[in-house]
């Protein structure tokens, strides 16, 4: 299934009374700009950095926190997606105010109350730990050692003040690759936040495996999703004490469709589902996310065809807008290859406190707004 050069881009549709007023984040997969989308999808901010933006999301003090694209080398994890090789922090006219430089940085990372930052990482594991690893697909070309995922702790001059290193707290016996899978990483850690009590929320692609670790003594506190999920991103804790999940479907037995769940950890009942009708017509096979908004709606981001969208409780479309601005190089499979896809979208209300005394008005991106075309 593929769409045509005519179909529509921008937005799509946005009802007014019921959706979350606010101003959407974007960023291109391995793009180079970051835009700030009002409800009507007109850009009414946009920050560049040279090293191109992955993700991106706004701190409370108006500043942008980014990944950047990956570095040209890293033993070979530049070509695993989701590579970046650096932290940037940008004021809110695309300065640099803080940078931290790790060939190894991956996926995602969080400021922390306390100013330093979690960042996950990759790191080779021995070549005795990499033949006991399970499942893939093996090939002459497997590596002797895979690559494994940590998360540290750094402050802002860099120093690391905490390390989890997941493969010391996975069970070989368990965390198994899904054996459609190359053996080129273990767990393909996609996603990096802390409940309200500080403990790591962590998401594996490779083993459909969320979790909750207690960052003290670094032992799982739970641990789901081998037969429930396939592929996932983005767990995120809610108020009421539930994971949101966004659900790839990636190699789902039952054919490629995607869903948002909202699963109780202390029950593993799933108490909310979202899914498109017909199922395949939801579906992203990579990156995506979801985000529950004050008014009780889901923002979500169907990553791969650059789709984002609004849902109601009650599983209606009140907002959508697919992504305009196409780039090259997304597409490691064919780097020539056009892509609109984006790897998270975040929604911020007009009185977040990022917002406050910003001029934000789409006027200034006249011309940008009026293009809505590739570029």
């Amino acid at each position: 299934m593929g769409w045509s050069t005519h179909h529509p881009v921008g937005l799509i549709y946005y009802a007014p009374q019921q959706s979350y007023r606010g101003y959407t984040l974007t960023t291109n997969n391995r793009g180079f700009h970051a835009n700030l989308i009002d409800m009507e999808g007109r850009v009414c901010h946009r920050w560049h950095a040279t090293e191109g933006i992955g993700y991106a999301y706004l701190l409370p003090n108006g500043h942008l926190l980014l990944r950047t694209n990956p570095p040209e080398d890293a033993d070979g994890a530049e070509k695993i997606g989701g590579s970046s090789g650096a932290l940037l922090e940008l004021d809110w006219d695309g300065n640099v105010l803080w940078e931290y430089y790790d060939r190894f940085i991956h996926h995602d990372y969080e400021r922390l109350p306390n100013g330093n930052t979690l960042v996950l990482l990759f790191e080779l594991l021995s070549p005795e730990l990499t033949a006991q690893i399970k499942g893939g697909r093996r090939s002459d070309e497997d590596p002797e050692q895979m690559f494994g995922d940590k998360i540290q702790e750094i402050t802002p001059n860099g120093t690391v003040v905490y390390e989890w290193r997941s493969w010391e707290h996975l069970d070989l016996e368990e965390d198994i690759i899904c054996p459609l899978e190359d053996r080129a990483e273990w767990t393909h850690g996609n996603s990096c936040n802390v409940t309200p009590e500080g403990d790591l929320i962590v998401s594996y692609r490779r083993t459909s495996t969320v979790g909750i670790v207690d960052k003290a003594s670094g032992d799982f506190q739970w641990k789901w999703g081998p037969g429930e999920i396939n592929h996932q991103h983005h767990p995120t804790w809610l108020d009421n004490g539930r994971i949101l999940i966004f659900d790839n479907g990636f190699h789902h037995p039952r054919g490629s469709f995607s869903r948002i769940i909202e699963v109780d950890p202390s029950t593993n009942e799933i108490a909310w589902e979202y899914m498109g009708n017909p199922a395949l017509s939801f579906y992203s096979q990579a990156v995506s996310s979801s985000e529950r908004q004050p008014n009780g709606n889901t923002l979500i981001c169907e990553g791969s065809p650059g789709r984002i969208f609004e849902v109601t409780p009650n599983k209606e479309i009140v907002w959508e807008y697919i992504n305009p601005f196409f780039v090259t190089g997304a597409n490691r499979n064919n780097p020539n290859d056009l892509s609109n896809a984006v790897f998270r979208a975040h929604r911020y209300g007009p009185d977040h406190p990022a917002l406050e005394g910003k001029d934000l008005d789409p006027a200034r991106y006249a011309n940008l707004n009026s293009l809505y075309t590739k570029v």
